[in-house]
């Protein structure tokens, strides 16, 4: 029987044990695989696999694993047993052993000597070739042993003493995929054949071997290319026909390993100058004959990435601040290649894949003399490339290296850049590949197809799960195309044309090919829905198959099977009789190559398309004299026409099917990562409605944690107290928490809680894979129920009638949202509520060592949420217990540097910080950032003492401003409290600003100032940088110095005015902030150079990031911040959100800075309405007073009246000239551009009317003093001359 699959414990401990161990696949025969093979045929009833490995024996120190490198594939992994035609694969074979024979573990108690001399031995191992023989199309070199007498001793699986210390047991180690024993395979086969009754399998080398096994030949690992037929490019050691007793096996020259290593490549040569006679295909490219020659081994240590290729790279690896993260120095050997590829990949800049490094040898001597005579022999020499490094090599080393978080990594960056990512991975030890499912499984893709242009709506979709049409391009033989040049020009349009996929006229990319032939890869053609810029009105998939598919028939295969059309360059028609000998599965094949002026065998031709079922339209032959961009738009219009047409549509996920079938390995199926994913099925698939599955799974953090957040402000601020004794009110507001605290502890643990609790209890691979999965799924739903709502919100609006459930609809779009902080959240409310249970309580007891959970989290690089956005509230014991915890991992390693970035919302923040740091800020699905989430990111140790720090820590909030903030009721003083709080714990706050428009800055600009200004009172003062974003002009920052004068200005306005506000003694900006308007502000251009989604990320903005960056780290070797521990952060944060719960109406600053701003407009108006008042008072006065002196005028009574209808006259007149020079002053007024005049406005048309309002009160007045006056007047007069 087979032995079963390991188990997590051997798992753990095998970290380059063969394939059997990591991770597990199906085992399997089929045609047409890569792969290695540890077979055993012909077994007789009785025969046995060994067992799976015991727990005592995983013990062993795997330090020993960096001996391990190369120890035959003979030995590692078992699999499936067969012996097959048609294979590519390197063959030892030795028949017809005796009993008694030496196995591969009869040397394992000699082994001591040094490793180095493996390349001698491997060497001894050629010439102990005997005769070669090969099957039909074979590229192998098999050990084999066949006819073996009854009780003699077979391979097994090595157990798990031996695995624990086999770190690196031959290539069949890594990467871990299925294993599988096929027809037409690349392979390295340990075949033993005609086993009788009762043969057991022998055991592997024990530790004591596998520590010294440095180098046991080529035969065993990294096979270099030999043939001795048609098509084949194998390398055969081969002894046949009767070993005796006495002859030694491979693992005999383990006792001979003493020598230097600096032996082996002379040792190779010698054994290359003794190998069989060799043959080379016909059609195959030279880069490719000399691949498979290459060591895997080697070529890795050339990059500095050998002893990653057993112990992975991780994220922390390459997120850690280090002396590289600020270095400009350009790469001067190979072994900074990947390394300068990575710094720049994670700040997505488009030129990570120019891998070319200065040596020293390469430079030019630029210091002859005048008198030196020119030499120019070498003027028209070409530069040799071999010494160059292929992109595509240090990418699929990068990949082999890498874990799978690494991995998913690097795909998203590539993917934002417009690279290609891997769809299969070859290894070139093994001569297998892999499906890269999981690394591609964080790609998420915005696009709008051409059924979705009229009503601008789009499609959002994980890449992965799309189904698509895919179009794959494959060489067979030479070709003087350029297939991905061609595939270049195929999808950019002629206004935006970006190097997708790297070719040969590309820096380096002229390089010989040494592990990266084999390599799939894949991107996307996707549509914006303009059709005079969309190349292709629907999305598809586009493959491109590095290499010869004579030489890797498996990727063929699996293209063929998966593809709507495959398009074969090449430019030799006589390759089609071998094209029509392979399986094809009904896909389409288009034939593409430049003819020139040769004429085809018409006959021949007609002939192999009859065979391959093609029609005239299948054929795309570029003619002599063709315009190119003709022979492009011919292409564009077939792949046009197979995308329009076809039915054939599927999405990676479902690509894995096909994986399995040809035994290609799967990147997601080993067990961790399978366990996991079970875990968070289990979760997520009882999701039917994000907003149900909150209130039923969730509860805790619903509308009792709301309640809770009312009363706990409402304790501090007590504004509704009224006449109430204060004493009872705080009593009557405890009582009430506690009643909602026991409220939350009578409630159960929900299902979906208790099962992610669970699940962030496993071991810490399948803990991250864990959450990675639960990440993914619930952005799926989420994005689901978004979409949904979307549809039936615009639906909706189009009526005036459905107003009530358009509010509705808001709520919902609101609070739909559901990702791992909702988890989290429900796990700091379950703790919470613990806190008010009993010491002794069991439910207390069981969630104690939660905080200590999320601590590890935070060390493993996951956000950690600090501010409940929905809740506008900070659990503050939850918080504060973490923090402890993760003081106490980190002790006393545990200085601190705060980088905070503040903005309005969809400006651009996350984006911001994850280009800067590598970090992943969610942003995307429709969720923008709630609240206040922290980031842990290490300091390298030998960096530490130059930022005098041990970790930098990263805060992202939400966007200030927020329409979600509106919608859920908050108001400004929820922004106030957040800036105050985040910037009260910084040491550096970066404000992010949508442009370089001082206008549209002074909102974000008064919320800041106010929160630095409160920074002061725990004795703070953080570095400011201002980040103007979307500034495209080239030389923003010298048209800008004048409106940087301005914003100091400005600056130094708001702060004197907001210090008068809350009474503090403020003159400057410089007084509250670290602040030099000279290098404190940075101009970053737009996120993408050209149209999305098709457009690559602008490499002016990762420059621009890039600098910002190092403004932050830079400065920091001089100047100190600030750096404080974890303990003192903590303490910070309480600090400050105590106060923060203790404001009131002082915290709503904006509303003081209106006040400010009316009582200015205020004075101002009632100065120009008193004078105008006093004014008519003082007419009315002189108008009373030439009234009532008529006597001594002698006027009679009809002059009387004549006077005062004059008089009334007079003063309309004079009222109308006082209102018109009120409304000129006001309209001055507001015309003013400097101090706070802007956040009056909105009273302007309020005074207006006042003043009208005043005129028509005087009017009034005037009238009745007039009248009066009249009155006395006249009886006066009547009394002299009638009585």
């Amino acid at each position: 029987m087979d032995s079963p699959p390991p188990t997590t414990e051997q798992s753990s401990t095998d970290c380059c044990q063969g394939h059997q161990t990591d991770p597990p696949g199906p085992q399997s025969s089929t045609d047409d695989t890569n792969i290695q093979q540890n077979t055993t045929n012909g077994n007789d009833k009785g025969q046995r696999d060994s067992p799976p490995p015991t727990t005592e024996q995983k013990g062993r120190n795997a330090g020993n694993c960096s001996a391990d490198i190369c120890q035959g594939d003979q030995t590692d992994p078992p699999g499936p047993q067969s012996s097959t035609d048609d294979t590519n694969s390197q063959q030892n074979t030795t028949n017809e052993r005796d009993k008694g024979q030496m196995d591969f573990s009869s040397s394992k108690t000699e082994q001591g000597s040094n490793a180095g001399d493996c390349a001698a031995n491997r060497c001894q191992g050629d010439q102990m070739k005997g005769s070669q023989s090969l099957t039909d199309d074979t590229n192998s070199q098999e050990n084999t042993t066949n006819g073996r007498d009854k009780g003699q001793m077979d391979i097994s699986p090595p157990t798990t003493e031996q695995s624990s210390t086999d770190c690196c047991q031959g290539d069949q180690t890594d990467p871990p995929g299925p294993q599988s024993s096929t027809d037409d395979s690349n392979s390295q086969q340990n075949t033993t054949n005609g086993k009788d009754k009762g043969q057991m399998d022998s055991p592997l080398s024990t530790t004591e071997q596998s520590s010294t096994d440095c180098c046991q030949g080529d035969q065993t690992n990294f096979p270099a290319t030999q043939s001795s037929t048609d098509d084949t490019n194998s390398q055969q050691n081969t002894t046949n026909a009767g070993k005796d007793n006495r002859q030694m096996d491979f693992s005999s020259f383990e006792t001979e390993r003493g020598s230097n290593a600096g032996d082996c490549a002379a040792n190779r040569c010698q054994g290359d100058q003794m190998k069989g006679s060799q043959s080379l295909t016909d059609d195959t490219n030279s880069q490719e004959n000399t691949t498979n020659e290459i060591n895997l081994e080697s070529f890795l240590k050339d990059l500095g990435l050998e002893q990653h290729y057993r112990k992975k790279l991780s994220l922390q690896n390459i997120l850690q601040i280090d002396k590289k993260t600020i270095d400009d120095e350009p790469a001067k050997c190979k072994s900074h290649l990947p390394w300068h590829f990575l710094k720049k990949l994670m700040m997505v800049n488009v030129t990570a894949r120019n891998v070319k490094y200065d040596s020293d040898k390469n430079s030019n001597d630029d210091g002859m003399s005048e008198n030196t005579e020119l030499d120019f022999n070498d003027l028209f020499d070409v530069a040799n490339s071999e010494d160059m490094v292929n992109p595509l090599d240090v990418i699929t080393a990068l990949f082999l290296c890498s874990d799978g978080f690494v991995q998913q990594q690097m795909a998203l960056k590539m993917s934002m850049c417009q690279f290609p990512v891997p769809l299969l991975l070859p290894s070139c030890d093994s001569q297998q590949c892999t499906l890269m499912l999981w690394a591609m499984r964080d790609i998420v893709k915005q696009y709008r197809p051409e059924a979705l242009s009229e009503s601008k709506d789009f499609t959002e979709e994980r890449i992965v799960l799309s189904n698509l049409p895919m179009v794959s391009f494959v060489r067979l033989g030479e070709c003087s195309l350029s297939k991905s040049e061609t595939l270049n020009k195929l999808l950019s349009n002629s206004q935006q044309y970006h190097n997708i996929f790297v070719h040969h006229n590309m820096e380096c990319g002229d390089s010989p090919r040494r592990i990266s032939n084999g390599l799939t890869e894949i991107t996307w053609y996707l549509p914006c829905g303009n059709k005079n810029i969309d190349i292709f009105s629907q999305p598809v998939a586009v493959a491109n198959l590095r290499g010869d598919i004579e030489s890797f028939e498996t990727q063929y295969a699996f293209l063929c099977q998966a593809s709507a059309a495959v398009f074969v360059f090449l430019d030799k028609l006589d390759d089609l009789s071998r094209l029509s000998k392979k399986q094809h599965h009904q896909t389409q094949i288009f034939l593409v190559g430049n003819i020139g002026d040769k004429f085809p065998d018409v006959t021949f031709l007609n002939q192999v398309t009859k065979t391959l079922g093609l029609t005239k339209n299948n054929l795309l032959f570029k003619k002599n004299q063709e315009n190119y961009a003709n022979f492009i738009k011919r292409l564009r219009e077939a792949v046009s026409k197979v995308i329009s047409k076809t039915e054939r549509k599927m999405s990676i996920e479902q690509m894995a099917n096909i994986a399995h079938e040809l035994r290609i390995w799967v990147d997601e199926d080993f067990p961790e990562c399978q366990t996991a994913k079970q875990h968070a099925d289990a979760i997520t698939a009882e999701i039917q409605d994000t907003l149900t599955f909150k209130e039923e799974q969730l509860p805790l953090q619903g509308q009792i944690w709301k309640e809770l957040t009312s009363l706990e402000k409402e304790e501090f601020r007590l504004q509704k107290l009224g006449s109430e004794n204060i004493e009872k009110r705080k009593s009557d507001l405890k009582e009430k928490i506690d009643t909602l605290r026991q409220n939350q502890n009578s409630k159960d643990f929900s299902n979906a809680m208790k099962s992610f609790i669970t699940a962030l209890s496993l071991p810490q691979i399948e803990r991250n894979y864990f959450l990675k999965w639960m990440q993914i799924y619930l952005d799926d739903v989420s994005r689901i129920k978004l979409s949904e709502l979307r549809d039936l919100y615009e639906e909706k609006r189009k009526s005036s009638e459905n107003k009530e459930e358009i509010k509705q609809l808001d709520q919902q779009l609101t609070n739909s949202s559901l990702g791992t902080e909702h988890f989290f959240r429900e796990m700091g409310q379950m703790y919470e509520a613990s806190r008010f249970l009993p010491e002794t309580d069991p439910s207390r007891q069981q969630l104690k060592y939660l905080p200590e959970l999320c601590a590890q989290l935070l060390m493993d690089g996951f956000p950690f949420e600090l501010v409940d956005g929905d809740a506008s509230n900070i659990p503050l014991q939850w918080v504060s217990d973490v923090l402890s915890q993760l003081n106490e991992i980190v002790s006393p390693k545990n200085k601190i540097l705060v980088v905070t970035v503040l903005g309005v919302q969809s400006t651009g923040k996350s984006t911001l910080l994850n280009t800067m740091f590598g970090v992943q800020f969610a942003v995307s699905c429709g969720r923008c950032t709630r609240g206040a989430f922290m980031l842990l990111i290490k300091v390298h140790e030998e960096f530490k003492t130059v930022l005098n720090c041990d970790f930098i820590v990263i805060i992202d909030t939400e966007g200030l401003k927020s329409l979600e903030g509106a919608q859920l009721n908050k108001n400004r003083d929820y922004d106030n409290k957040l800036a105050t709080l985040v910037v009260g714990m910084s040491n550096i706050t970066i404000t992010n600003l949508a442009t370089e428009n001082l206008t549209e800055m002074k909102d974000i600009l008064q919320i800041v100032l106010h929160a630095f200004l409160r920074v002061r009172e725990i004795d703070k003062k953080p570095k400011c940088i201002f980040v103007h974003q979307n500034v495209s002009s080239a030389a923003a920052h010298e048209k800008n110095t004048q409106a940087q004068d301005h914003l100091l200005k400005l600056l130094n306005e708001l702060t004197q005015t907001i210090a008068q506000t809350d009474q503090k003694e403020c003159k400057s900006f410089s007084d509250i902030m670290e602040y030099n308007p000279n290098t404190g502000n940075f101009f970053i251009p737009g996120l993408w150079n050209g149209n999305p989604p098709m457009a690559p990320v602008n490499v002016g903005y990762s420059e621009a990031v890039y600098e910002l960056k190092k403004s932050l780290i830079q400065p920091m070797e001089n100047v100190d911040f600030g750096a404080y521990s974890i303990c003192k952060f903590q303490s910070c944060l309480k600090i400050l959100w105590d106060a923060i719960k203790h404001e009131n109406l002082l915290l709503s600053f904006r509303d003081s800075l209106e006040t400010v701003a009316h009582n200015r407009l205020r004075t101002e108006f009632e100065d120009w309405d008193n004078k105008f008042i006093n004014e008519v008072k003082q007419w009315i006065t002189d108008a009373e007073t030439k009234i009532s002196n008529r006597k001594s005028n002698n006027l009679t009574k009809s002059e009387t009246k004549k006077l005062v209808k004059a008089l009334k006259k007079t003063a309309t007149i004079m009222l109308s000239d006082g209102e018109r020079k009120i409304l000129d002053n006001l309209t001055q007024y507001f015309s003013q551009t400097e101090g706070l005049v802007h956040l009056v406005t909105g009273y302007r048309e309020n005074y207006e009317k006042k003043v009208k309002k005043d005129r028509q009160g005087l009017e009034k007045l005037v009238n009745t003093r007039l009248q009066m006056a009249e009155d006395i007047a006249l009886k006066r007069y009547y009394r002299q001359n009638y009585v």
